[in-house]
């Protein structure tokens, strides 16, 4: 199965549809005690939350401080959670997945306002929407962003070429500017190449589509609107490329069928560049990246936090900044595809020159603007759960052929009952 960032993002929602908030699990940390580490500065992160080399730098950059970095494994939410509450072995700093900020948010007083230590200083230079999805709504900035995902589509101008549909990147965001004229062009590609689809799986259409919503599952006055008429339209835009045929269905073989060319077209955030070309490396030069329909959204991008047992706050913070400093977010981009969550770091040679697998092309020219445009979207701390009954329920359509119809009335069914388990009116 692939083990895509992709793909752990869509299983943290669908594991969320049974965990409890303070499931047991077993903790590596480097501390102890309520203030983490008896002595150094203990940092947790995921593999490929940060870059390892940047990580290392800062040993060299703050001796003082003895930084202990920890690349925990497993569900990096979860372990957090039970480690905040224990009051033990807490991290003097760590890392938030984007996905899970709304729920930390509601446990803000687990971690530190970064406003006490300059953060306020510096957040016109960074992008208000991501910004504000650490801020508490009495002002407090919970995390430093680490990275973005702005989306697009990623596709193959070869297997676009041998359909004799356009291939340069601005063409194609012109013929597929609408979710209609995208499936038009999807029915063409593969009814040239019936090999080749353009969609993997529903939930990659299905994460973009409510990204571009003007409201999500849950309103800001916490009532449930994961049945209205919007929501309905994204089911059945999503749905539509199971019933015309377009769904490759791929889920668990992504990274054989995208190596193979059955997946020609991959609607995905700027990260999920490094998971194509770790699936397919001799398709390099093939690919080319355009805007995705309607307009881009966001997927993933994360945060680093202090949690508030930190003894040595303003060390903490230090490091953070050091951590997340322009050239050192543009070092990240070029180790592991961390797409900047700083805008000045769009600048830098890293970002600005070709990407020889994507033929070259300066693919900055499509997520730059892309960043810039995300809309911004109230999530509630239960968004994650209560998505997951419409992402099971995509499941069944794609692999068991259920009615899109009852799977929509029961996704809506389920996604109740957990709105209704979490506090949402």
């Amino acid at each position: 199965m692939n083990l895509s960032r992709r793909n752990l993002l869509l299983g943290s929602g669908l594991a969320a549809l049974g965990a409890g908030a303070l499931s047991a699990c077993s903790t590596s940390a480097g501390g102890s005690g309520a203030g983490g580490s008896s002595s150094g500065l203990a940092l947790w992160y995921w593999n490929g939350g940060l870059s390892d080399k940047v990580v290392e730098a800062s040993k060299t950059q703050f001796p003082k401080d003895d930084i202990k970095p920890n690349k925990v494994g497993g569900d990096f939410k979860q372990k957090l959670q039970t480690t905040l509450a224990g009051g033990s072995f807490i991290p003097q700093v760590t890392g938030v997945k984007g996905e899970d900020m709304p729920y930390f948010r509601s446990v803000a007083d687990k971690f530190t306002d970064l406003n006490q230590f300059g953060a306020k200083d510096v957040a016109s230079k960074q992008l208000a929407w991501k910004w504000a999805e650490a801020q508490t709504q009495d002002g407090k900035q919970l995390g430093f962003p680490i990275d973005i995902g702005p989306t697009a589509m990623f596709y193959r101008a070869d297997i676009l070429a041998q359909a004799g549909l356009p291939t340069d990147p601005a063409a194609v965001a012109a013929a597929t500017s609408t979710w209609d004229d995208f499936y038009a062009f999807g029915q063409e590609l593969h009814g040239k190449v019936p090999a080749s689809f353009p969609v993997p799986q529903l939930a990659n259409v299905f994460q973009i589509v409510v990204g571009q919503l003007s409201q999500r599952f849950v309103s800001e006055e916490n009532a449930f609107v994961g049945d209205s008429d919007e929501m309905k339209q994204a089911w059945d835009t999503t749905v539509k490329a199971q019933t015309l045929g377009l769904n490759a269905n791929v889920a668990q073989s992504l990274e054989a069928s995208t190596a193979s060319g059955v997946v020609a077209v991959d609607l995905g955030a700027a990260w999920h560049a490094l998971d194509i070309k770790l699936a397919a490396p001799d398709t390099s030069g093939k690919w080319m990246v355009a805007n995705n329909p309607v307009k881009p959204t966001n997927f993933g991008g994360s945060f680093l936090t202090i949690p508030a047992a930190t003894e040595d706050k303003q060390a903490a913070y230090d490091v953070i900044t050091w951590i997340l400093g322009t050239d050192n977010q543009g070092q990240a981009f070029t180790d592991a595809s961390i797409f900047p969550a700083d805008p000045a770091a769009w600048e830098l040679p890293a970002l600005t020159g070709g990407d020889a697998f994507f033929g070259g092309q300066k693919t900055i020219d499509v997520f730059g603007p892309a960043g810039k445009q995300v809309p911004s979207q109230y999530v509630a701390a239960s968004d994650s759960a209560i998505q997951a009954a419409y992402l099971n329920e995509l499941t069944n359509v794609e692999a068991n052929g259920k009615d899109p119809a009852q799977a929509w009335a029961d996704a809506v069914s389920a996604a109740k009952d957990i709105a209704a388990r979490q506090g949402v009116k």
